[in-house]
């Protein structure tokens, strides 16, 4: 069981990708502040596990500790989670055959909780 604590407010994928049209084809990209949140999470991922990556199948819990009760859709939050796993804690988020997704309130200290099952 790998269990990780990303610090912060939890941030919705709407926030951090956005698409345009080039050459009449849609191209999504991560903006530059979904790059930064991206790159802290895994610094923080690197701290918290030095183990091999996984090749398995994986199932995950992720708890969203919302910083205010604002209505969110949970669903949204955990794209950048898996993207900043990816390469370091297993090769790619195709491999996540079960999510379990959870939100929670904490004013003082939001923040994600993942825990990771190798299957």
């Amino acid at each position: 069981m790998i269990k990780l604590t990303l610090l912060g407010e939890p941030k919705s994928t709407n926030h951090l990708y956005k698409s345009h049209c080039r050459f009449g084809f849609p191209t999504v990209y991560m903006t530059k502040d979904g790059k930064a949140l991206k790159e802290s999470y895994q610094w923080q991922v690197k701290s918290q596990y030095r183990g091999e990556v996984l090749t398995g199948d994986v199932k995950m819990e992720v708890r969203l500790f919302f910083g205010t009760k604002r209505r969110q859709d949970i669903d949204n939050f955990q794209k950048i989670c898996n993207d900043s796993l990816t390469d370091i804690v297993f090769q790619d988020d195709s491999q996540i055959t079960e999510l379990h997704l959870f939100k929670d309130y904490c004013k003082e200290n939001p923040r994600v909780e993942i825990i990771i099952n190798e299957i």
